[in-house]
């Protein structure tokens, strides 16, 4: 399970309370009694797809098609208890549901795998009154969780450990809102992100976004009043001199060495990989990326150049920045399936600067099907690889 896509902040609530000399505690009730609350809501987490796909891939197996779940319904009860009118101390239990996947692959067979993830939470909790009934919340603290992974495999795919377990503390955070009905009875709306290291070894986040009631005993709320504050301004600094910069004396470069020749040279058509005028592979162009890097576990690989070309067909201009973007992608695929170090790995487009088809060949500038099948061997990725192979 990787991150998702919110980023909250909760330290910055927590400064701006700590930080503003426009808040002056006041209370107007003296009751700072203890609360409980529950909420339900969607949960969400990522499936680490490039893990599995390389977990398969080291065992021999190419993965074909990759199903999952992400999403699931998750809940909390909790018991606050107040510091003073902007800080409380909650404690509770979670559940955050199950989340799953399904892998086909090649040689015949599937893997199918699900985590339930459920645990025990200690937050702390900061209030920013907006107005007498509504403010804002974020939160940090500490989530101790238990993750119960389970495993099963069909044809060619088998499973040692069916089910194994894992039970760690781990840092969550979030931030939300809350609207006061009543002294008592408060609605509440939070998003927050638990880390999760589950039983193989994956560290992800999950979010959880729910909506719940809390119930205040006492029959009354902390509140606090605004004070009107001017701040201090203080004056412009002095202008300093502008520094005096002295060229340095040119440098001559040095020789260069002629380019190492590569270990082997693979051209891939982007038709193939990404799909016409795409930046997305493809399950075929996965695949193919699977082959070659299942005949590079046998190479001491010193470095990977891939190179992104395209037909001549629309702008210089585009051509190139869609180039790089199909490079990139490879590259990524290489770093994050492949295990390859990123170090390794460069990735460049050349737009349409180096076609291997001539102008006598693939005649006119309009963009019809004919033109467009001349041209394919133009649209292609190049990957070049330096290295040597292993010594058995």
């Amino acid at each position: 399970m990787k991150k998702l896509n919110f980023h909250p902040r909760p330290t910055l609530l927590a400064l701006a309370m700590l930080a503003s000399p426009l808040l002056h505690a006041q209370e107007g009730a003296t009751n700072t009694g203890m609360y409980v609350g529950i909420s339900a809501g969607e949960s969400k987490a990522h499936i680490d797809n490039a893990r599995i796909t390389q977990s398969l891939l080291g065992a021999g197996l190419v993965t074909d098609s990759l199903t999952e779940d992400r999403k699931d319904t998750g809940y909390k009860a909790f018991v606050g208890f107040p510091i003073n009118p902007y800080w409380a101390v909650e404690t509770g239990y979670f559940d955050l549901g199950r989340f799953g996947f399904t892998a086909n692959t090649t040689p015949a067979g599937s893997l199918t795998g699900s985590a339930r993830i459920k645990g025990l939470n200690l937050d702390l909790v900061g209030t920013l009154p907006i107005t007498d009934k509504w403010s804002l919340l974020g939160r940090v603290g500490a989530a101790y969780a238990l993750t119960k992974d389970t495993f099963s495999g069909t044809g060619a795919v088998s499973v040692s450990d069916p089910s194994p377990s894992k039970r760690e503390t781990n840092y969550k955070y979030g931030f939300g809102t809350q609207y006061a009905f009543t002294p008592a009875l408060t609605l509440r709306l939070e998003a927050e992100r638990y880390r999760i290291n589950d039983a193989v070894g994956n560290r992800g986040d999950v979010d959880l976004v729910s909506l719940g009631l809390v119930y205040r005993f006492g029959g009354s709320t902390p509140t606090a009043t605004k004070t009107a504050y001017t701040p201090y301004v203080a004056p412009p600094p002095a202008p300093t001199p502008a520094p005096v910069v002295v060229a340095a004396a040119p440098v001559a470069p040095a020789p260069m060495a002629p380019a190492p020749k590569p270990w082997v040279k693979v051209k891939l058509e982007a038709d193939s990989l990404f799909g016409f005028d795409q930046d997305q592979l493809q399950s075929d162009g996965k695949l193919a990326l699977d082959k070659l890097l299942m005949e590079l576990q046998t190479v001491n690989i010193d470095s990977i150049a891939v190179t992104g070309h395209t037909d001549r067909l629309g702008t210089k201009a585009y051509n190139a920045k869609l180039s790089t973007r199909r490079a990139e992608a490879v590259q990524a695929y290489l770093v994050q399936v492949g295990g390859i170090p990123a170090s390794k790995v460069t990735a460049m487009g050349v737009g349409s600067s180096q076609p291997e088809t001539q102008a006598s060949e693939c005649k006119g500038s309009k963009a019809t099907q004919a033109l467009i099948t001349c041209l394919r061997v133009d649209r292609r990725v190049e990957v070049d690889v330096m290295g040597s192979q292993q010594q058995r």
